[in-house]
């Protein structure tokens, strides 16, 4: 059962990943795409790091008051945009 949705979904997931980044891949055939292009690969270095582009002071400032009031409103102790850790006891079933 899994193996034959595996072999049905599978060339779908490949084939529009495929779609999505062939047009980053190739070299461009008329100017405006050459922009494009360009202007994915300069946001793509800009991006790396998990940081805002091109964020002015303000804007990051603003952006941590948001998350200083979202710690405090949920009472978070660590990073708000972090998956919280579970902690679950082993549970002993007695026969």
């Amino acid at each position: 059962m899994l193996t034959q949705r595996l072999t049905i979904n599978v060339p779908k997931v490949i084939k529009r990943n495929i779609g999505i980044l062939a047009p980053a891949l190739q070299k461009a055939t008329d100017p405006i795409q050459q922009l494009f292009i360009d202007k994915i690969r300069e946001y793509t270095a800009k991006s790396t790091g998990g940081k805002l582009v091109d964020a002015t002071p303000e804007i990051e400032k603003e952006r941590q008051s948001e998350l200083d009031r979202i710690r405090k409103q949920y009472d978070i102790q660590g990073d708000p945009k972090e998956f919280p850790k579970l902690k679950l006891a082993a549970v002993v079933v007695e026969k």
